[in-house]
């Protein structure tokens, strides 16, 4: 079976890849099911997606999609549309906070460049009393991307930045040691990129085995921590090690992507859990769409079905 996901994965990939196919998908992509999984192209359309969430007892954060940057006007561009964003959240009163790739605001074409941004961001969501989530990217990337959140925790603090850590590296054992030294919110992955065994377990069985340890072992520091997963197993192993250790529901949340698992996200806000949906948004969503596909090919016959009957 894992081969068959393996093999769909890439036969998707590769389709979604030709040009042609793009061209259809960019025309009709919201109508044939990309809406599905992007909250829509604009941020009026992203809030009201939060706010119907929101009226389910659901929380919220944002992203706005963007390709690879290649200059500082498009990172600063980019940190625009993040400012933009947490106005959003703040004129509509939706309950929802912000996530954003370092890349997008320039992590690799200039560091001070990058922490302007940032700086600018953190700064805007701090005079909201709103919350930054610093998304992690690929292994190259990991260092650089917690050596700037280190320095911007110690101006901005817990209330107002927290990071991601990837479970399957094995440098995470050490990484969620000091983050609990700090006191940092972090939001655990197993993580998505394909990453070589020299610096990430190579078996899926190992990462959620790594998982599991990990969830426990921030539940257990006392700091807040964040759970992003769809993976049922993972999820009542937090709830039951919560309840065992008397770990308040207040110290933890449930996170999951829009569009996957729906009934199962109303199912724990409803039981008392705080319960996070991440809702990407913006014009360059087919890439994000085309990786969701790609991860669960189930997925396809929803958006062939809406062909068929568009």
């Amino acid at each position: 079976m894992a081969a068959f996901h393996a093999l769909a994965r890439r036969a998707i990939l590769s389709l979604a890849a030709n040009p042609a196919v793009r061209r259809v998908a960019l025309k009709h992509g919201m109508k044939l099911g990309a809406s599905r999984f992007v909250a829509g192209e604009t941020l009026d359309q992203a809030l009201q997606v939060v706010a119907d969430l929101n009226r389910q007892g659901i929380e919220a954060t944002l992203d706005h999609l963007g390709e690879f940057v290649s200059d500082a006007a498009e990172a600063r561009a980019a940190a625009e549309v993040c400012l933009a964003t947490l106005d959003g959240i703040h004129r509509t009163g939706v309950k929802s906070h912000l996530s954003v790739k370092l890349t997008q605001l320039g992590l690799d074409i200039d560091l001070d460049l990058c922490r302007e941004n940032m700086r600018r961001i953190l700064s805007r969501a701090r005079e909201y009393g709103n919350f930054v989530r610093i998304d992690m990217e690929d292994s190259p990337r990991t260092e650089r991307t917690l050596a700037l959140f280190r320095e911007l925790f110690q101006e901005f603090g817990p209330r107002h930045v927290g990071i991601v850590l990837q479970s399957y590296l094995y440098r995470t054992d050490q990484d969620l040691q000091e983050m609990a030294r700090l006191g940092a919110n972090v939001r655990l992955v197993k993580g998505a990129y394909m990453e070589p065994p020299s610096v990430a377990y190579p078996r899926k069985a190992d990462v959620d085995r790594k998982y599991i340890e990990h969830i426990r072992q921030y539940l257990a520091s006392g700091c807040y921590t964040a759970i992003a997963t769809h993976d049922e197993r993972a999820i009542r192993a937090a709830q039951a090690f919560a309840a065992e250790r008397g770990i308040p529901r207040d110290r933890f949340e449930f996170q999951m992507l829009y569009g996957i698992r729906r009934e199962r996200q109303r199912q724990l806000a409803q039981e008392g859990y705080r319960v996070r949906v991440y809702v990407p948004y913006g014009r360059d969503w087919y890439g994000y769409f085309t990786r969701r596909i790609a991860e669960r090919p189930a997925n396809l016959w929803f958006v062939l079905s809406n062909l068929f009957r568009a």
